[in-house]
């Protein structure tokens, strides 16, 4: 790839996931636009990844969390916005907990970023991508979406609504050389669980790695995969959601993240 010619966005990029699709599309000869709240942390990223790889990488320290923040972020942009033909909307959080137990302003919060910021960040760069007639994006949902979670209620319908959002994108945009993926990992060695306070429950035992949960998403969506589940335990989880009753699954999943 020319480094002069190809963009990616990535969310949330200052750690975990976010941080080894940055390393991996640096790479790969993409150009970056990172967004994460920690500045510091960016700042020093991209001066790692331009000493390594020669890209440009450029950076903006931003709370995706608040809303209107993805319009702002496009305003900094201006017609930077127009070089992005990889989406990343890697940034998302969880809490665990019972609902009617957590603060609501988290709850907002959450939902802001795991829908309403990457709704639109993925509204805002698609006049782009259907001009030039092609695009890439990748959204980070999990396994959670595919069953309701107790104790996870609000984040697994979040990543539910990003799993039907992306498939049904994946559909909608084919015709405009645009591919869209979801992408499901299952527990991944990042600090999502100590923010959420999940650590210690066995459901987070087993956990793949940022790399190899990269290396599939970026195949996937090259491939024009409208979803993929990464992680060999959790390819079971699809199929169970099919086969088995809500309430059940629902049940498994309570046993799971029980509190």
């Amino acid at each position: 790839m020319s480094t002069k010619q190809h963009y990616a966005l990535v969310t949330g990029a200052s750690s975990g996931i976010g941080l080894e699709f940055a390393w991996q599309l640096a790479r790969g000869g993409y150009n970056l636009i990172l967004v994460a709240r920690n500045e510091a942390a960016l700042n020093e990223l991209a001066a790692q990844i331009h000493s390594e790889t020669g890209v440009n990488v450029e950076v903006y320290a931003r709370d995706l969390a608040k809303p209107n923040a993805a319009q702002a972020l496009a305003t900094d942009l201006g017609a930077g916005l127009r070089r992005v033909e990889l989406l990343v909307n890697n940034a998302g959080f969880g809490l665990h907990g019972r609902f009617h137990e957590l603060p609501m302003e988290g709850i907002a919060q959450m939902m802001q970023l795991n829908m309403n910021t990457l709704t639109e960040l993925t509204y805002l760069c698609l006049p782009h991508m259907m001009q030039a007639m092609r695009g890439e994006i990748i959204n980070i949902a999990s396994v959670a979406s595919f069953q309701p979670c107790p104790n996870f209620a609000v984040y697994a319908a979040s990543k539910a609504y990003v799993l039907s959002f992306s498939e049904a994108l994946n559909i909608e945009l084919a015709d405009a050389g645009i591919k869209v993926t979801a992408v499901c990992p299952g527990s991944t060695d990042t600090n999502f669980h100590n923010i959420a306070g999940t650590s210690h429950l066995r459901a987070v035992q087993l956990m793949d790695s940022p790399k190899k949960v990269v290396q599939l998403s970026l195949k996937a969506v090259r491939a024009g995969r409208a979803s993929i589940v990464t992680g060999l335990s959790n390819k079971a989880i699809p199929l169970a959601s099919r086969l088995l009753p809500r309430y059940l699954m629902g049940k498994t999943a309570q046993l799971l993240f029980k509190k």
